[in-house]
């Protein structure tokens, strides 16, 4: 690593701010270009009177103040630039509470959203800057208004808003739009941050292993790794939301942040106990999609639980342990702040060495009990886990140091509890998931964001895991390689618990290479993914070879009918020839002579020598083209109606009747021909036609085994396009196609994202375009399996737990 003065590793700090704004503020302008589409979408809408002019009242307003929003949110975003070189304000100090209005609430709320979306795509470039941008200020965490923090763009956003005079209900329409089009301007711009600071030397490997030390008594660890990451989503930033027993009204002063939507989410259904009370649900409050309400529901048992524990421990567990904080705060362990300690098993050890000893046995007791497990005894090896999860939990309670630590000791306990009593994983997996209370524990007290999002690594690994196995049968996962993927993964964890959240992020990355592996194994797998990643392939190229052909007959004289001919069935000629050959390939590159050649034997003739060629040549030309439409599957009577219209004008050339074409012109079409796939690009191939037929036809497949499920042309949402974009590999769902229900897994995404192949357990596969993935996913035709994730509906069973007996979560 370069070694640089504290001087210039501030001013590259600086640099580094100011070309974040530089990447991001650029965005303002299309985003309001696409709320107006969206406005206007609206308003052209027939339905409720009342709705219908609100609309038009929205759009007009819109019109009037559009302007105003962008121009005073470009300035506002570079104003907080300087606001975040010089912001000192302390992050996390309870004394900062005090009730507020809704006027400070909600517009919190309204951006927490924005930011919460950004903190999904975008959460492990973020904690990787945040990481480096810490190392070189030397600093514990990032200062609440710093830009780089993705609630920061967002509330300048939803301000500027208000600002100019738009309504918050008008942006809760025009949300759902405002995220499709920053998120990956934004992500993109975390990236580029990273590269910038790689590039001039700063952590250019962030190693896990390289952060680890173990030794067998007392862990040191001189670079903190999971302290660094102490202020995440759902940290010091992070709103307290809407007061528990007040119906969502009124709020406590402290910032609002990336998890503060679910202020608004469905809870319990339960008053008491701050569980949510009679709050308007995510779905009335915000509409949008399924995946939306999703997890804006499952971010509500998040901040359910927060504001459970916050009442009867006076402080909260998803942000950094603050010493001296009365109950919650006293003799924090260092870990948590991300200061001094480093990672989980840092700050357990260095500030309570009884409590890390009682966790490190409680974890070799799980091993020791997986290890002694023997199949068909499944009814007693849980019965046993049940019972040693309950014994091993009251004596860390005992241990832990602090109220806080308790709390976390019981509700982590109870999550497991309903994990290792959810019958639908198979129980050889259950075993594996058992020994992960431990090590999530770890995190779950020194990166309390934890319990503050979803989206933490650990949360994610084991919702991933999850999603999986529950799909199939205990005989299918026992001895299986999925199984023993999960075998080791578990392992790594166990190896390495000083690194708090970063192994389980390297170990997520590793099982979802796994998964895209191992779910498309099969023989019959790879035969239909490989002739769908062609059809793509062939169908994009042939979008794209159109386009390059009416590019270069867009100033010659050409025969609509010769147009036609080669827009329409030469260019998939092209692409076929391309895909199976090779662009450069002598068959392909003499079909793409043929083109240039045909589009000048269709040019006027007048010269005697002229026509003397065309004579000459015209056998070879009709044979290529009649070897192209066979490539094709063109043939027979089709054929013929081609070759006779074509020869309809080489007469009408030859007679004088066409226009003539510069022979120059002639050449430089030739020339990009034989070059086209230069000119060729992803842009614009969205639409592919897609059948089976066109598959056998491609290679000679039988398509009796797939199911091709192509786009029809139904306009669906952009939000139901970016859920179909967002399906993750392995999730299992219930797909309705042609009245029949079937549960498919989903296994495999073409490269340019067009196809999608789900799989179900009786052999058969579905071929799903894009568009009808959307449409199905709109109409409720494709849905999850499972409604909420492993660890969300953990979480909820224990809240439930908690709030019918409040007293044991520090009993």
């Amino acid at each position: 690593m370069t070694t640089r003065s504290h001087a210039s590793s501030l001013q590259l700090a600086r640099e580094t701010r100011e070309r974040f704004v530089a990447a991001t503020e650029g965005v303002i302008a299309p985003v309001a270009r696409a709320i107006r589409e969206r406005l206007t979408a609206l308003a052209s809408q027939t339905g409720n009177a009342r709705e219908m002019q609100e609309n038009r009242d929205g759009f007009l307003l819109f019109e009037s103040h559009a302007t105003n929003w962008a121009s005073l949110s470009q300035t506002a975003w570079r104003k907080a630039l300087v606001n975040s070189a010089v912001d000192d304000t302390p992050t996390n100090s309870l004394s900062r509470l005090e009730l507020i209005g809704d006027e400070v609430v909600e517009p919190g709320i309204l951006s927490s959203r924005l930011a919460q979306v950004i903190q999904d795509k975008a959460s492990f470039e973020l904690n990787d800057l945040r990481l480096r941008i810490q190392h070189l200020e030397n600093t514990s965490e990032l200062g609440a208004k710093d830009i780089l923090k993705p609630e920061a763009l967002a509330k300048v956003l939803v301000d500027q808003w208000l600002a100019a005079g738009l309504s918050r209900g008008l942006w809760t329409k025009v949300q759902d739009s405002v995220q499709l089009h920053m998120v990956d301007v934004v992500v993109a711009a975390y990236k580029d941050a990273n590269a910038f600071l790689i590039e001039k030397g700063v952590m250019p490997e962030i190693d896990l292993k390289s952060f680890v030390k173990r030794t067998g008594g007392n862990v040191s660890n001189p670079m903190p790794l999971g302290g660094s990451f102490a202020g995440g989503p759902g940290s010091a930033s992070m709103g307290m939301g809407a007061a528990p027993h007040q119906g969502g009204r009124g709020g406590f002063n402290a910032p609002p942040g990336s998890f503060a939507p679910a202020a608004i989410g469905v809870g319990m259904g339960r008053g008491s106990s701050g569980m949510g009370g009679s709050g308007v649900t995510g779905a009335d409050a915000t509409g949008g999609s399924p995946l939306v309400i999703a997890r804006q529901r499952a971010q509500g048992v998040l901040l359910n639980l927060k504001r459970f524990v916050t009442a009867r421990i006076g402080g909260d567990i998803t942000q950094p342990r603050v010493p001296g904080a009365g109950g919650f705060g006293e003799g924090a362990m260092g870990g948590g702040a991300g200061g001094g300690a480093g990672g989980a098993g840092m700050g357990v050890a260095a500030g309570a060495p009884a409590f890390a000893a009682a966790i490190a046995d409680a974890e070799a007791a799980y091993q020791m009990m997986a290890s002694r497990y023997v199949v068909g005894d499944e009814a007693t090896a849980l019965h046993q886990t049940a019972a040693e999860l309950r014994r091993r939990t009251s004596e860390l309670k005992r241990k832990a140091p602090t109220t806080a630590d308790k709390a976390t000791v019981e509700i982590v306990a109870l999550m497991f509890q309903a994990i290792l009593a959810e019958e639908r994983i198979p129980f050889s997996a259950r075993v594996w998931f058992a020994r992960l209370q431990m090590p999530v524990l770890r995190v779950a007290i020194a990166e309390p964001e934890f319990f503050g999002t979803l989206q933490h690594p650990a949360r994610m690994l084991i919702d991933r895991m999850g999603s999986c196995v529950m799909g199939f049968d205990a005989a299918a996962i026992s001895g299986s390689a999925l199984e023993g993927e999960i075998r080791r993964v578990v392992q790594v964890i166990e190896q390495y618990p000083e690194t708090g959240q970063r192994v389980f992020k390297l170990v997520f990355d590793e099982f979802v290479v796994f998964l895209n592996k191992y779910l498309t194994q099969s023989d019959s797998t790879q035969r239909v993914m490989s002739v769908a990643q062609q059809v793509e392939q062939k169908e994009t190229m042939a979008i794209q070879y159109t386009i390059e052909l009416r590019k270069m007959l867009n100033d010659m004289p050409v025969r609509e009918e010769i147009r036609e001919f080669l827009f329409k069935v030469w260019a998939e000629v092209l692409a076929i020839a391309a895909l199976r050959y090779g662009g450069q390939d002598e068959q392909t590159v003499t079909l793409k002579r043929a083109a240039s050649d045909l589009v000048w034997a269709a040019s006027a003739k007048p010269n005697r020598n002229d026509r003397t060629r065309v004579i000459q040549d015209l056998p070879k030309l009709l044979q290529r083209l009649r070897q192209g439409m066979s490539l094709l599957g063109i043939v027979g009577d089709p054929q013929e109606a081609h070759i006779k219209t074509i020869g309809a004008t080489l007469s009408d050339a030859f007679l004088s009747k066409t226009e003539s074409i510069p022979p120059a012109q002639i050449e430089a079409m030739a020339k990009r021909l034989a070059n086209l796939e230069d000119f060729v690009t992803d842009e614009g191939a969205t639409d592919l036609p897609l059948d089976a037929a066109s598959i056998e036809l491609l290679l000679g497949v039988d398509a009796a085994s797939i199911e091709v499920v192509p786009d029809t042309g139904t306009k669906v949402g952009e939000d139901m396009l970016a859920w179909a974009h967002d399906l993750q590999v392995g999730t299992w769902f219930m797909l309705d196609h042609n009245d029949r229900v079937n549960q498919v897994q989903f296994v495999w995404r073409s490269e340019r994202k067009q196809l999608h192949l789900f799989a179900s357990s009786d052999g058969r596969s579905f071929l799903i375009q894009v568009g009808r993935l959307a449409s199905y996913l709109q109409a409720g035709l494709l849905v999850p399996a499972e409604e909420e994730t492993l660890t969300v509906r953990a979480t909820r069973e224990a809240l439930a737990k908690l709030d019918a007996n409040p007293e044991r979560l520090l009993n």
